[in-house]
Protein backbone atom coordinates (compact mmCIF):
# COMPACT_ATOMS: atom_id res chain seq x y z
CA UNK A 1 0.00 0.00 0.00
CA UNK A 2 1.60 3.42 -0.95
CA UNK A 3 1.77 5.69 1.91
CA UNK A 4 2.36 9.69 1.53
CA UNK A 5 5.60 9.36 2.89
CA UNK A 6 6.69 6.95 -0.21
CA UNK A 7 5.30 9.16 -2.43
CA UNK A 8 6.71 12.94 -1.36
CA UNK A 9 4.74 16.01 -1.26
CA UNK A 10 4.52 17.04 -5.01
CA UNK A 11 4.20 13.35 -6.30
CA UNK A 12 1.11 13.48 -4.08
CA UNK A 13 -0.22 16.52 -5.23
CA UNK A 14 -0.03 15.67 -8.74
CA UNK A 15 -1.61 12.21 -7.99
CA UNK A 16 -4.98 13.63 -6.32
CA UNK A 17 -5.12 16.73 -8.35
CA UNK A 18 -5.33 14.86 -11.79
CA UNK A 19 -8.47 13.43 -10.19
CA UNK A 20 -10.24 16.66 -10.17
CA UNK A 21 -12.57 17.59 -12.97
CA UNK A 22 -11.92 21.61 -14.39
CA UNK A 23 -15.40 23.64 -14.91
CA UNK A 24 -16.31 26.38 -17.01
CA UNK A 25 -14.49 29.48 -16.35
CA UNK A 26 -11.12 28.20 -14.64
CA UNK A 27 -8.36 29.63 -16.11
CA UNK A 28 -5.74 28.38 -14.32
CA UNK A 29 -6.40 25.50 -11.78
CA UNK A 30 -4.30 23.12 -9.33
CA UNK A 31 -0.20 23.41 -9.70
CA UNK A 32 0.22 27.53 -9.37
CA UNK A 33 0.40 29.51 -5.92
CA UNK A 34 -3.43 30.20 -6.92
CA UNK A 35 -6.65 29.41 -8.97
CA UNK A 36 -7.53 31.92 -11.55
CA UNK A 37 -11.09 32.05 -12.61
CA UNK A 38 -13.71 34.18 -14.33
CA UNK A 39 -15.03 37.37 -12.60
CA UNK A 40 -15.80 39.95 -11.55
CA UNK A 41 -15.57 41.64 -15.56
CA UNK A 42 -14.35 45.00 -16.22
CA UNK A 43 -11.22 43.64 -17.11
CA UNK A 44 -10.58 41.66 -14.02
CA UNK A 45 -10.90 37.83 -13.16
CA UNK A 46 -11.05 36.53 -9.60
CA UNK A 47 -8.18 34.75 -8.00
CA UNK A 48 -8.28 31.79 -4.92
CA UNK A 49 -6.12 30.61 -2.63
CA UNK A 50 -6.21 28.36 0.74
CA UNK A 51 -3.15 27.51 2.94
CA UNK A 52 -3.22 26.38 6.86
CA UNK A 53 -1.07 26.30 9.81
CA UNK A 54 -0.37 23.38 12.10
CA UNK A 55 0.96 23.57 15.32
CA UNK A 56 4.25 22.19 15.33
CA UNK A 57 4.99 21.85 11.86
CA UNK A 58 4.51 25.69 10.88
CA UNK A 59 4.94 27.21 14.17
CA UNK A 60 5.90 25.73 17.94
CA UNK A 61 3.96 25.79 20.99
CA UNK A 62 4.36 28.39 22.72
CA UNK A 63 4.70 30.85 19.72
CA UNK A 64 3.10 34.27 20.41
CA UNK A 65 -0.55 33.88 19.06
CA UNK A 66 -0.13 37.51 17.51
CA UNK A 67 2.72 36.23 15.18
CA UNK A 68 0.69 32.65 14.54
CA UNK A 69 -1.99 34.84 12.94
CA UNK A 70 0.03 37.27 11.07
CA UNK A 71 2.03 34.50 9.27
CA UNK A 72 -1.61 32.48 8.67
CA UNK A 73 -2.81 35.57 7.02
CA UNK A 74 0.86 36.73 5.51
CA UNK A 75 1.29 33.20 3.58
CA UNK A 76 -1.65 33.68 1.60
CA UNK A 77 -0.67 37.34 1.02
CA UNK A 78 2.27 35.90 -0.69
CA UNK A 79 0.72 33.73 -3.01
CA UNK A 80 -1.63 36.61 -4.26
CA UNK A 81 1.59 38.31 -4.39
CA UNK A 82 2.99 35.77 -7.09
CA UNK A 83 0.24 35.79 -9.38
CA UNK A 84 0.04 39.40 -9.31
CA UNK A 85 -3.09 40.04 -7.40
CA UNK A 86 -4.68 41.93 -5.29
CA UNK A 87 -5.85 40.73 -1.94
CA UNK A 88 -9.78 41.16 -1.50
CA UNK A 89 -11.74 38.81 1.41
CA UNK A 90 -10.41 35.82 3.77
CA UNK A 91 -12.55 33.17 5.58
CA UNK A 92 -10.70 31.35 8.35
CA UNK A 93 -11.35 27.94 9.69
CA UNK A 94 -10.07 27.14 12.97
CA UNK A 95 -10.25 23.54 14.79
CA UNK A 96 -8.93 24.59 18.56
CA UNK A 97 -9.04 21.75 21.85
CA UNK A 98 -11.14 23.14 24.47
CA UNK A 99 -8.19 24.05 26.66
CA UNK A 100 -6.73 26.11 24.82
CA UNK A 101 -6.48 29.67 26.55
CA UNK A 102 -9.14 32.22 24.79
CA UNK A 103 -6.32 35.24 25.26
CA UNK A 104 -4.12 33.72 23.20
CA UNK A 105 -6.57 32.83 20.35
CA UNK A 106 -7.41 36.52 20.72
CA UNK A 107 -3.95 37.39 19.91
CA UNK A 108 -4.18 35.09 17.21
CA UNK A 109 -7.30 37.37 15.69
CA UNK A 110 -5.56 40.66 15.99
CA UNK A 111 -2.44 38.99 14.29
CA UNK A 112 -4.62 37.94 11.05
CA UNK A 113 -6.89 41.06 11.41
CA UNK A 114 -3.18 43.22 11.22
CA UNK A 115 -1.64 41.08 8.65
CA UNK A 116 -5.11 41.28 6.59
CA UNK A 117 -5.74 45.24 7.04
CA UNK A 118 -2.09 45.80 6.08
CA UNK A 119 -1.87 44.23 2.60
CA UNK A 120 -6.25 45.57 1.48
CA UNK A 121 -8.31 42.70 2.84
CA UNK A 122 -10.52 41.77 5.73
CA UNK A 123 -11.50 39.18 7.15
CA UNK A 124 -15.14 38.18 6.48
CA UNK A 125 -16.55 34.98 8.44
CA UNK A 126 -15.19 31.28 8.67
CA UNK A 127 -15.81 28.20 10.72
CA UNK A 128 -14.66 27.03 14.22
CA UNK A 129 -14.52 22.96 14.89
CA UNK A 130 -13.04 21.40 18.86
CA UNK A 131 -10.49 19.21 18.71
CA UNK A 132 -9.91 16.24 21.16
CA UNK A 133 -7.68 18.01 24.08
CA UNK A 134 -3.48 17.41 23.42
CA UNK A 135 -4.44 17.53 19.28
CA UNK A 136 -2.61 20.33 17.92
CA UNK A 137 -4.43 23.28 16.60
CA UNK A 138 -4.76 23.99 13.48
CA UNK A 139 -5.75 27.42 11.21
CA UNK A 140 -6.90 27.54 7.73
CA UNK A 141 -7.53 30.71 6.09
CA UNK A 142 -8.60 30.78 2.60
CA UNK A 143 -8.88 34.26 0.43
CA UNK A 144 -10.24 35.96 -2.68
CA UNK A 145 -8.99 38.75 -4.91
CA UNK A 146 -8.78 39.52 -7.60
CA UNK A 147 -6.42 40.48 -10.90
CA UNK A 148 -6.27 42.35 -14.33
CA UNK A 149 -7.14 39.65 -17.05
CA UNK A 150 -4.10 40.65 -18.43
CA UNK A 151 -1.93 41.30 -15.52
CA UNK A 152 -1.46 37.77 -13.82
CA UNK A 153 1.48 35.98 -13.77
CA UNK A 154 2.16 32.07 -14.01
CA UNK A 155 4.77 30.13 -13.11
CA UNK A 156 4.95 28.00 -15.81
CA UNK A 157 5.52 30.66 -18.49
CA UNK A 158 9.30 30.70 -18.54
CA UNK A 159 11.35 30.57 -21.47
CA UNK A 160 15.11 29.06 -22.19
CA UNK A 161 16.82 32.24 -21.70
CA UNK A 162 15.34 33.98 -19.50
CA UNK A 163 17.15 35.41 -16.00
CA UNK A 164 16.18 33.53 -12.68
CA UNK A 165 16.28 36.22 -10.17
CA UNK A 166 15.34 36.89 -6.12
CA UNK A 167 14.14 38.98 -3.95
CA UNK A 168 15.91 39.63 -0.56
CA UNK A 169 18.23 37.02 1.22
CA UNK A 170 17.57 33.33 1.59
CA UNK A 171 17.64 31.13 4.42
CA UNK A 172 17.76 31.23 8.33
CA UNK A 173 13.75 31.16 8.43
CA UNK A 174 13.75 29.27 11.79
CA UNK A 175 15.29 32.16 13.35
CA UNK A 176 12.46 34.30 13.63
CA UNK A 177 11.95 35.07 10.04
CA UNK A 178 8.96 32.98 9.14
CA UNK A 179 6.31 34.82 11.54
CA UNK A 180 7.38 37.78 11.02
CA UNK A 181 8.25 38.35 7.01
CA UNK A 182 6.41 40.67 5.02
CA UNK A 183 4.75 39.68 2.01
CA UNK A 184 5.87 41.13 -1.91
CA UNK A 185 2.85 42.39 -2.54
CA UNK A 186 3.94 45.76 -3.82
CA UNK A 187 7.09 44.80 -5.40
CA UNK A 188 5.64 41.66 -7.47
CA UNK A 189 2.77 44.36 -9.19
CA UNK A 190 5.71 47.05 -9.89
CA UNK A 191 7.67 44.15 -11.46
CA UNK A 192 4.46 43.39 -13.42
CA UNK A 193 3.82 46.75 -14.73
CA UNK A 194 7.84 47.51 -15.35
CA UNK A 195 9.79 44.41 -16.51
CA UNK A 196 9.38 41.91 -19.05
CA UNK A 197 7.90 39.33 -16.70
CA UNK A 198 7.48 35.60 -17.55
CA UNK A 199 6.93 33.40 -14.61
CA UNK A 200 6.99 34.06 -10.78
CA UNK A 201 6.19 32.29 -7.08
CA UNK A 202 7.01 32.83 -3.93
CA UNK A 203 9.20 30.95 -2.01
CA UNK A 204 7.86 28.74 0.20
CA UNK A 205 9.68 25.19 0.55
CA UNK A 206 13.34 26.60 0.05
CA UNK A 207 14.85 27.52 -3.54
CA UNK A 208 16.09 23.91 -3.73
CA UNK A 209 12.37 23.08 -4.27
CA UNK A 210 10.65 25.61 -5.60
CA UNK A 211 13.38 26.45 -8.91
CA UNK A 212 13.09 23.07 -10.16
CA UNK A 213 9.03 23.74 -10.04
CA UNK A 214 9.27 26.82 -11.81
CA UNK A 215 11.56 25.09 -14.78
CA UNK A 216 9.64 22.09 -14.70
CA UNK A 217 6.24 23.98 -15.02
CA UNK A 218 8.18 25.92 -17.90
CA UNK A 219 9.35 23.05 -20.01
CA UNK A 220 13.07 24.33 -19.56
CA UNK A 221 16.05 23.30 -17.53
CA UNK A 222 17.77 25.83 -15.34
CA UNK A 223 21.19 26.92 -14.40
CA UNK A 224 22.03 28.03 -10.87
CA UNK A 225 25.02 30.25 -10.30
CA UNK A 226 25.19 28.94 -6.41
CA UNK A 227 27.65 31.71 -5.41
CA UNK A 228 25.68 34.20 -6.53
CA UNK A 229 22.76 33.19 -3.94
CA UNK A 230 21.82 36.00 -1.38
CA UNK A 231 22.24 34.52 1.84
CA UNK A 232 21.01 35.79 5.37
CA UNK A 233 23.44 36.58 7.20
CA UNK A 234 25.30 33.55 9.10
CA UNK A 235 24.04 31.46 6.90
CA UNK A 236 25.31 29.09 4.01
CA UNK A 237 24.41 28.84 0.65
CA UNK A 238 23.06 25.00 1.44
CA UNK A 239 21.06 26.52 4.34
CA UNK A 240 19.60 29.56 1.77
CA UNK A 241 18.66 26.98 -0.95
CA UNK A 242 17.41 24.53 1.77
CA UNK A 243 15.93 25.99 4.60
CA UNK A 244 12.16 27.18 3.29
CA UNK A 245 9.65 29.74 4.49
CA UNK A 246 11.85 32.93 3.01
CA UNK A 247 8.93 33.96 1.38
CA UNK A 248 10.56 35.80 -1.10
CA UNK A 249 9.71 36.22 -5.12
CA UNK A 250 11.71 34.21 -7.67
CA UNK A 251 11.04 35.25 -10.86
CA UNK A 252 12.31 34.45 -14.47
CA UNK A 253 12.59 38.01 -16.83
CA UNK A 254 13.41 38.06 -20.88
CA UNK A 255 16.83 39.79 -20.39
CA UNK A 256 17.11 43.32 -21.36
CA UNK A 257 16.04 46.61 -20.28
CA UNK A 258 16.89 49.07 -17.07
CA UNK A 259 14.47 47.66 -14.73
CA UNK A 260 17.04 46.33 -12.27
CA UNK A 261 18.35 50.25 -12.02
CA UNK A 262 14.66 51.42 -11.46
CA UNK A 263 14.52 48.75 -8.94
CA UNK A 264 17.20 49.97 -6.78
CA UNK A 265 15.39 53.34 -6.91
CA UNK A 266 12.01 52.46 -6.02
CA UNK A 267 13.05 49.55 -3.52
CA UNK A 268 16.56 50.69 -1.83
CA UNK A 269 16.22 48.40 0.90
CA UNK A 270 15.72 45.47 -0.78
CA UNK A 271 17.98 43.75 -2.91
CA UNK A 272 17.14 41.56 -5.64
CA UNK A 273 19.48 39.70 -7.42
CA UNK A 274 20.03 37.30 -10.28
CA UNK A 275 20.77 33.73 -9.85
CA UNK A 276 21.04 31.87 -12.90
CA UNK A 277 18.79 31.40 -16.10
CA UNK A 278 16.50 28.57 -17.99
CA UNK A 279 17.84 27.05 -20.24
CA UNK A 280 16.89 23.80 -22.97
CA UNK A 281 16.43 20.68 -21.37
CA UNK A 282 14.98 19.01 -18.27
CA UNK A 283 14.58 20.93 -15.02
CA UNK A 284 16.12 18.31 -12.63
CA UNK A 285 16.46 18.59 -9.41
CA UNK A 286 18.65 19.84 -6.30
CA UNK A 287 19.53 18.76 -2.81
CA UNK A 288 17.19 20.25 0.02
CA UNK A 289 13.99 22.06 0.82
CA UNK A 290 10.88 21.02 2.48
CA UNK A 291 8.68 18.10 1.38
CA UNK A 292 5.74 17.69 4.45
CA UNK A 293 6.00 13.88 4.14
CA UNK A 294 9.70 13.86 3.94
CA UNK A 295 10.23 11.43 0.79
CA UNK A 296 12.42 8.51 1.98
Amino acid sequence: MMTPRQLGEDALVDRLTVLLASGPGVLEGPGDDCAVVEGPGDGWVTVLKTDCLVEGVHYLPGTPGEKVGWKAVARVVSDFAAMGAELGHLLVTMAVPGDREVEWLEGLYRGMNECAVRFGGSIVGGETSSLPEGVPLLISVAGSGRVKRDGWVRRGDGKPGDGLYVTGRLGGSIRGKHLEFLPRMEEAQWLVEHCALRAMMDLSDGLAKDLPRMAKASGCGFRLEREAVPCTDGVGVEEALGDGEDYELLFAVEDGGDWEKEWAERFPDLEVTRIGELCEGEAGSLDGGWDHFGRG
